[in-house]
């Protein structure tokens, strides 16, 4: 059984604007993903149970760079910028995307990205995007739904096994580089609101963040 981890505890450790600034690749790592405006940083701050962790604004994209929080000497949480919707300049998203992109072909200590999906608009373009970028750099990834206060009980769950299909059908199973067992892309639904689904984000982090049979 993995061990549970106490997220209240996470602490901002430091904003990234470059690679360079990155804290030594060792350790654990986990990180999250999503489209601007999709709720990102209300789902950190529910499944942290911290009010103010990650900023939440109602200007779209406000996370502009990999915000960093500790858990322990060893475990971090990695909030990645808010991607998509983002009021900046082209020039500043191609440079989040080249951070993206590298940072997770290169992190040695990433063991799994939460990539956050609208459910009512799943697969935007650049959810596509992210979840390319994951498969391709062999990084377990897991897609939760938020929002799912949003829709009625029905619809939502169907949205979850339209969901499921499709990453079964174009992704498959991902092979994790750093090694492990191969991974199944697992959906789930979320509501920052109503608290639903934190514990099976909690669970998949604790998998993660205890993996030992690493290279």
């Amino acid at each position: 059984m993995n061990k549970p981890y106490n997220y209240n505890k996470a602490e901002f450790l430091n904003g990234i604007a470059r690679l360079s600034q990155l804290p030594e690749d060792v350790g654990y790592e986990v990180a999250f993903a999503g489209r601007s405006n999709v709720g990102k940083s209300s789902a950190l701050n529910a499944i942290t149970n911290r009010r103010a962790l990650a900023r939440t604004s109602k200007t779209p994209g406000r996370t502009q760079q990999i915000n960093l929080f500790t858990l322990d000497v060893e475990r971090r949480l990695a909030d990645l910028p808010g991607y998509g919707f983002a009021k900046v300049p082209n020039s500043v998203k191609k440079q989040w995307y080249a951070l993206l992109e590298t940072y997770l072909q290169t992190r040695a200590s990433l063991r799994g990205i939460i990539v956050f999906m609208d459910v009512r608009r799943p697969f935007m373009e650049f959810d596509v995007r992210m979840l390319d970028w994951c498969t391709e750099s062999g990084v377990p990834t897991y897609i939760v739904l938020t929002k799912s206060d949003k829709l009625k009980r029905g619809p939502a769950l169907a949205m979850v096994n339209t969901v499921k299909k499709r990453v079964i059908e174009e992704y498959g199973v991902i092979t994790p580089r750093n090694g492990g067992l191969p991974e199944a892309i697992k959906v789930q639904l979320f509501s920052s609101l109503k608290k639903e689904g934190v514990a099976e984000v909690h669970a998949q982090l604790d998998y993660w963040l205890s993996i030992q049979n690493i290279k």
